[in-house]
């Protein structure tokens, strides 16, 4: 048994959440400046959701961002933690810190609002 289930997977088996590499170069860009730039980037598609890249921590100038008070809780995923960006917009990117078991290849990831930073990918 998991040690940490999602109890929106126990509720609604038949939601689908898919993971995977990227497969391709993505690059966040705020103001004209790289914020991050990785070719170990993971996909997520989920429902009818737009596509969402999760970018591995490792990739991201962290000095550019500033932990949040802001959270949110997602069923499926876990809780979610925000960042603002220096000088920037708030609550621009978000990380699940702790999600939950059926989800922990997004642990140490980050993933950024597009309408709030510029993601290249190619």
């Amino acid at each position: 048994m998991a040690a940490n289930p999602a109890p929106g997977f126990m509720k609604h088996p038949e939601h689908r959440i898919a993971v995977s590499p990227a497969g391709k170069r993505v690059t966040i860009e705020f103001d004209g400046q790289v914020i991050g730039d990785t070719r170990e980037a993971l996909a997520m598609k989920e429902g009818t959701y737009p596509l969402v890249y999760y970018v591995p921590r490792k990739d991201v100038k962290m000095d550019r961002l500033e932990r949040s008070t802001h959270s949110t809780h997602c069923p499926f995923k876990g809780d979610a933690s925000y960042f603002s960006l220096k000088g920037g917009p708030r609550d621009a990117v978000w990380s699940y810190e702790k999600p939950f078991d059926e989800m922990l290849a997004i642990r140490e990831y980050l993933a950024f609002y597009p309408d709030k930073v510029q993601i290249s990918v190619t």
